[in-house]
């Protein structure tokens, strides 16, 4: 396979649709419980992106290799142990080298096995194309699902604590001398969900493709 094809502007638009018109939370409305469960710190949020990111384009990987072999009637079962797998290898990773973080998102890093995210691509996506489409996809849908966590939990953070990857940047910056405090809704759930929804509402203002026709 020629380097061409293998970043041929299909395989591109893999990466790129669903950073925005293929968004998986916000334009496909999946995976929006880890968006409202673990965005409360940017770290969690991060290392939860990271996780599913592995996951899902392994996974995708894996299942395209497959896809031949599978019968279908199993095929829902198949996809299921191939991502607890992956997931368990995960959490196990995260227990040796990063338990702190492994220990704030809890059940959250289990729950992977039920994404819709990921079972979606697998069973829309990986199931119908080769590997290397299929991993294009697994990186683009995580990245996609990724910024709006990282966007969520650096808005929910910063204006609930003060502070980014626990760095304490409001008070370096000296604005609770201007009388400023921290707002404790930013860290209560509904408020995860309202972010969420004015990203929705400023994704489709300016992307046209987004807009509902009456």
């Amino acid at each position: 396979m020629s380097k061409d094809s293998l970043f041929s502007k299909k395989n591109i638009k893999l990466l790129s649709d669903p950073l925005n018109d293929e968004n998986p939370i916000t334009v496909q409305a999946l995976g929006v419980c880890s968006a409202l469960a673990i965005t409360v710190q940017l770290k969690p949020a991060i290392v939860m992106a990271i996780s599913v990111m592995v996951v899902l384009a392994v996974a995708n990987v894996l299942i395209s290799l497959m896809r031949r072999l599978i019968p279908s009637r199993i095929r829902i079962i198949v996809q299921l142990v191939v991502i607890a797998a992956l997931v368990i290898l995960v959490d196990q990773v995260l227990k040796a080298f990063a338990y702190d973080v492994s220990k704030e998102l809890s059940v959250f890093v289990g729950l992977i096995i039920t994404n819709c995210i990921i079972m979606g691509r697998l069973e829309a996506f990986g199931m119908a194309n080769g590997p290397w489409e299929s991993f294009l996809d697994g990186i683009g849908s995580s990245f996609g699902y990724a910024w709006i966590l990282i966007v969520v939990a650096f808005f929910r953070e910063l204006l609930g604590s003060g502070t980014l990857y626990g760095y304490p940047v409001l008070e370096k910056i000296g604005l609770y001398e201007t009388g400023y405090e921290n707002n404790g809704m930013m860290i209560l759930p509904p408020m995860a969900l309202i972010t969420v929804g004015i990203i929705i509402w400023i994704q489709r203002m300016k992307n046209e493709k987004l807009i509902e026709s009456k």
